[in-house]
């Protein structure tokens, strides 16, 4: 699953934070949280953009590198990444990404980081 914010099945536009599953196929792979990432940064495609889905991700973002270790994923991302202005779609973002890897088990939670960076990441 890749989650994206979705103002149709969202009656409460105002916040940020909410995400949806949208379901992906994907080739069996043992990197299961990286295959989501790289779905989730693939975007909506044109059928959940129909039914309402959106990213706020910018288009172009790269994942640089994804490490899981106990229960701690560790997400680096390319520079377009933060390039991104206002709280409420940096909110979309990091809900987008940390729900699209809370899905699995082996992750409790998510430290964010730009081309290394992890000191000033998605500020509004």
């Amino acid at each position: 699953k890749a989650f994206f914010s979705n103002s149709h099945a969202d009656s409460n536009v105002y916040d940020c934070s909410k995400t949806f599953a949208a379901f992906r196929a994907v080739p069996k792979t043992t990197a299961v949280a990286r295959a989501a990432v790289d779905e989730l940064l693939r975007g909506v495609q044109a059928f959940e953009a129909s039914v309402g889905y959106a990213t706020y991700i910018p288009l172009g973002t790269k994942l640089n590198s994804l490490v899981i270790t106990n229960g701690v994923a560790k997400v680096d991302f390319s520079a377009e990444l933060n390039q991104v202005a206002g709280s409420c779609r940096v909110q979309a973002i990091r809900s987008q990404i940390e729900n699209t890897l809370k899905q699995f088990s082996s992750i409790q939670s998510v430290v964010l980081s730009v081309n290394g960076n992890s000191e000033a990441v998605l500020q509004p």
